[in-house]
């Protein structure tokens, strides 16, 4: 038998950090939950959860996907599924 392999196109996406002042993203589909300590993002490539202090939107272009935020940056994360999962867990426990 041979075997089929499928290419899958996720689109563009970038991200740019600037002196853990500022972060630009592009290929964001939507931004699932913010707050001034982290924001949670779904991109072309997964969910990013940005961690850091007096985080706030700067720019939001929902037609071609792109976010800018500033703030102090402390992380960001791309999240696999399990993260996700365990994500939503913590957040429905915060929130009962």
């Amino acid at each position: 038998m041979d075997k089929v392999e499928e290419i899958v196109t996720y689109g563009s996406h970038e991200l740019k950090l600037i002196d853990r002042r500022e972060i630009a993203l592009t290929g964001i589909k939507k931004i699932t939950s913010f707050d001034s300590e982290e924001f949670l993002l779904e991109s072309n490539m997964g969910l990013i959860l940005i961690k850091g202090s007096n985080l706030e939107i700067m720019r939001l272009d929902t037609h071609d996907g792109n976010v800018k935020i500033k703030g102090k940056i402390n992380s960001f994360t791309y999240l696999d599924n399990k993260d996700k999962i365990k994500e939503e867990s913590l957040f429905s426990k915060l929130f009962k």
